[in-house]
């Protein structure tokens, strides 16, 4: 989704060059101001050489010439690197400037040997070679070994500062990669350049290393402040802007929609209303999931476009035993109405999971989005701080594009004290509770609506039962005490429950 070019174009009154990296671009506000000079800082394996690379082949595509100064790597690591991209370099011009044995005269790089030259000489042959070829957009890859070469602090400041001024004369648009070798942050030149984007890699305690950038400053712009998640990924940066839902407002039919069962609509006070979020909490195996599948399965037969979201199960047992109570879902996956994506939660980033439900909504047109389940997607990033925020924003960027929402909440426990590892019914419109309670012998099933945003639902709590046709809703259960107390009993009789074995007493159960 985030991986594609802008075109070359003005935004608010600025000549933007764009990125390579749409993502970043949408940070940046349409992309990098032209004939600014801009510093990019990373530790080792953060991106910043495959972010240099995507620069000047955008701008390449766009007719722009492009010059990659390497002043560490050499050209055939440089190729590795595009080739790892599909990417061809013969668009763009090379200079490599790394000491190397066995070079003739008729070599295109230049050799420069740190420890034999002036920081100024090195200075003069990147300007040369800027004269010879008349980049519009130039790489200067990294300053480190710049650094290395000046004498003083005070020195290499104003080594910049010529450069700077050479490459404005120029009119070129650069990008000056920093390893961050030095001792902290370099403040000196975060000073003299127009612009600064920080990389950064971090490792969990388990799973792959995250990726994340933020601008540090942009001048004249009003960029997307804040952490943004990227990753690496075949055909160059994949970055992920942070949400802000209030980007997002747009005009939906609020008309409430069926869940598939009549008695369940009725409990819910008329049915699910686009643009809320409904969470369905209980305890493990006590039909969550199976109540979320029916209700998603009629709003396919409606026509309406689903993602599901899948963290727990395998997908094979989701599709299993969804057609074995008579909601094969195979069919509208076929007919390419049902996005169903199974998530590895050790391999996923928060920015990168809302990017796949951005895409989902925004490319794939799904009107319905279900999460299943928050355990696995909040215990699945521990060391991540203010997911709960991150999901909030989410929730309310899908009822800003009137999504129905569907969130799967697992609780600790079957009867009794029942928990949750996170209280989240407060960001939900809608909560439904999802409980066993012991009747003559036997454990059974009970749900009933905590509270909805939307409506006047009932205040009922009623039996229901997984059968071979879905999910069958029985009678109100008069004589039901002790739900909320974390202990339900039931003190009717039994001609009051269903049968067991699944007679519905709900006839539109299964639509």
């Amino acid at each position: 989704m985030w991986g594609c070019d802008l075109t070359k174009q003005n935004i608010g009154g600025r000549s933007v060059a764009s990125t390579g990296v749409q993502g970043l671009d949408d940070i940046l506000v349409g992309g990098l101001t032209r004939e600014r000079i801009y510093l990019v800082e990373g530790t080792p394996g953060t991106g910043k050489t495959t972010l240099g690379l995507g620069f000047l082949l955008s701008g390449a595509r766009e007719r722009e010439p492009g010059l990659y100064i390497t002043l560490a790597e050499t050209k055939v690591e440089l190729v590795a690197v595009a080739e790892s991209h599909g990417w061809s370099l013969d668009d763009i011009h090379l200079v490599e400037m790394v000491p190397a044995d066995g070079l003739g005269e008729d070599q295109e790089q230049t050799l420069l040997h740190p420890s034999e030259v002036e920081l100024g000489e090195t200075v003069r042959d990147i300007m040369a070679k800027v004269e010879q070829f008349k980049p519009a957009r130039v790489v200067i890859d990294s300053l480190s070994e710049l650094r290395l070469l000046a004498q003083t602090p005070v020195r290499y400041r104003r080594q910049i500062l010529a450069l700077k001024h050479f490459f404005a004369l120029r009119q070129c648009t650069v990008l000056l990669l920093d390893d961050r070798s030095a001792s902290g942050s370099d403040l000196q030149l975060q000073s003299i350049a127009h612009g600064v984007i920080m990389l950064e890699q971090t490792l969990s305690g388990f799973g792959a290393q995250r990726r994340r950038l933020h601008i540090v400053k942009m001048r004249g712009i009003r960029f997307r402040g804040g952490y943004h998640d990227f990753e690496i990924e075949p055909g160059g940066l994949c970055v992920y802007p942070r949400l802000v839902a209030a980007e997002h407002g747009s005009i939906y039919d609020d008309t409430p929609v069926s869940t598939g069962s009549d008695h369940l609509d009725s409990l819910l006070g008329g049915g699910l209303v686009p643009g809320t979020a409904t969470l369905l909490s209980g305890p493990a195996g006590v039909g969550k999931t199976t109540a979320t599948v029916q209700t998603m399965v009629s709003g396919l037969k409606r026509g309406d476009k689903a993602s599901y979201f899948l963290f727990d199960e395998r997908l094979p047992t989701l599709l299993k035993r969804s057609k074995s109570l008579g909601m094969d879902v195979a069919p509208f996956i076929e007919a390419g109405t049902l996005d169903l994506r199974a998530i590895d939660p050790a391999e996923l980033s928060p920015g990168e999971f809302v990017g796949a439900v951005r895409d989902a909504v925004e490319t794939f047109g799904a009107k319905i989005v279900v999460i299943d389940s928050l355990n696995a997607y909040l215990q699945s990033m521990p060391n991540e701080q203010f997911l709960v925020l991150q999901m909030h924003e989410l929730l309310s960027y899908l009822g800003q594009k009137g999504i129905v929402t569907i969130l799967i909440l697992g609780l600790h426990g079957v009867t009794g004290d029942i928990r949750s590892d996170v209280d989240l019914s407060y960001l939900a419109d809608t909560v439904l509770q999802l409980r066993y309670f012991e009747a003559h012998g036997e454990v059974r099933q009970a749900i009933s609506v905590i509270k909805t945003r939307t409506a006047r639902h009932e205040r009922t709590i009623r039996e229901f039962q997984i059968t071979e046709q879905g999910l069958s809703v029985g009678e109100t259960l008069r004589d039901f005490q002790g739900v909320l107390t974390g202990v339900p009993t039931f003190s009717g009789s039994l001609s009051e429950l269903l049968e067991t074995g699944g007679a519905a007493t709900d006839s539109a159960d299964v639509q």
